[in-house]
């Protein structure tokens, strides 16, 4: 049996990255994806690839820290499917780069509003759903950076925003484990895809050296000698969000070809 068959999971953050790779995989595994993020156009290019018969698809512009917007991409999941069995959060504002001493705490409280109160606003509005369907499961989209803080750039407040998001995953699966719902968190380190892939570019031709000499700076870091691709995280996210999951809860699974071991 496929492992997300006859099940519903709504996708925040759905990109040319990693959000596409979920829905892809959500699909792939027999489900149904739900896919939110806030360009419609984007959306409808992606549904239009990971399923184009548009059968197991159903897209809606979001923001998620509109929570009215939330609210109507959970209810698009009902009218369309039925129901909400999984919830899989990719958004996240990762643009603002900088540490403690040049900080702009306005620009902090920007990121905190989306990774945290952004993924916490969409997980509220899909509550009532996954309620009434038994149970279910919540995947949060970490960072390895939360806990172990990457030399190559800062990011001070992203890692924050998702250390906090990690922590409430503890509170929240007490809370919800009662109703059988699950709360997970993947980490990602260096994950290969487009961000990445920019990065690997830009350092290259800031330093003068090829492209090959920074990736294999990064990879030297890891038990594996490759670096780990938004695919594999994707996989991740979706074998959490399955029944093959259904005893794990309040935990957070490093997806970093070994970068870091805990």
């Amino acid at each position: 049996m496929s492992l997300l068959a006859g099940k519903t999971v709504v996708v925040s953050g759905v990109g040319a990255g990693l959000g596409r790779q979920v829905a892809a995989a959500v699909v792939r595994d027999g489900g149904r994806a739900v896919l939110g993020a806030r360009t419609e156009a984007n959306l409808a290019k992606i549904a239009e690839e990971v399923d184009p018969e548009g059968a197991r698809t159903a897209y809606r512009a979001v923001d998620i820290c509109d929570e009215a917007r939330c609210e109507a991409l959970a209810a698009l999941a009902r009218e369309r499917f039925g129901g909400i069995d999984a919830v899989v959060h990719v958004a996240a504002l990762d643009s603002y780069f900088g540490g403690l001493e040049d900080a702009d705490f306005e620009s902090w409280r920007s990121v905190l509003d989306v990774n945290l109160l952004g993924t916490l606003r969409m997980t509220r509005a899909c509550l009532p759903a996954l309620k009434e369907g038994g149970g279910g499961s919540v995947v949060f989209v970490g960072t390895q950076s939360a806990v172990a803080a990457p030399s190559q750039v800062r990011q001070a407040a992203y890692a924050a925003s998702k250390g906090a998001l990690t922590s409430a995953m503890y509170s929240l699966a007490r809370e919800l484990g009662p109703y059988r719902i699950r709360v997970n968190t993947v980490l990602p380190g260096w994950m290969w895809g487009p961000p990445v892939r920019a990065y690997v570019r830009f350092a290259a031709q800031s330093e003068g050296v090829s492209e090959a000499t920074v990736l294999e700076r990064l990879t030297g870091r890891m038990a594996l000698p490759d670096l780990a691709t938004d695919t594999d995280v994707a996989d991740a996210a979706v074998f959490l969000a399955s029944d093959r999951a259904r005893a794990i809860t309040g935990q957070s699974l490093l997806v970093n070809a070994g970068e870091l071991m805990r």
